[in-house]
């Protein structure tokens, strides 16, 4: 088992940046690949990066490619998702997860545990 726990979360003007955190416990993050989704009033899911287990590896959905950066820290079971040039079309609740399985996906069905959901708000 895994807790996460994500911060970092606000409201930011668009062309701002804004940095998501998220803290495991219970278990090592070296174990899980990881992921962040964001989700709007009204809309599904959507897994916008991920990082494998190590690092070595990553993906991002089209919508985030270029602006967003995921990274992570094994040794503090921290993983982050560095948002810039934010605009109001990515105004969604985050979240963390972390995928038991093999490999790195986009794929929501993908993931065994979910974070605390937070708000991040981009005004024009």
């Amino acid at each position: 088992q895994v807790q996460l726990v994500v911060s970092g979360g606000g409201l930011v003007q668009a062309g701002g940046s804004l940095r998501l955190s998220c803290a495991a416990s219970g278990s090592t993050l070296r174990n899980y690949a990881m992921g962040w989704s964001r989700q709007a009033p009204g809309k599904e899911r959507e897994i916008v990066a991920a990082i494998s287990r190590n690092g070595g590896s990553t993906k991002y959905a089209d919508s985030v490619k270029g602006r967003f950066t995921i990274s992570r820290d094994n040794a503090k079971n921290t993983v982050y998702l560095q948002m810039n040039s934010l605009s109001p079309e990515d105004t969604a609740v985050y979240y963390c997860a972390a995928d038991s399985g093999f490999g790195i996906s986009l794929a929501a069905t993908r993931y065994d545990y979910w974070g605390q959901g937070i708000q991040v708000t981009v005004s024009s």
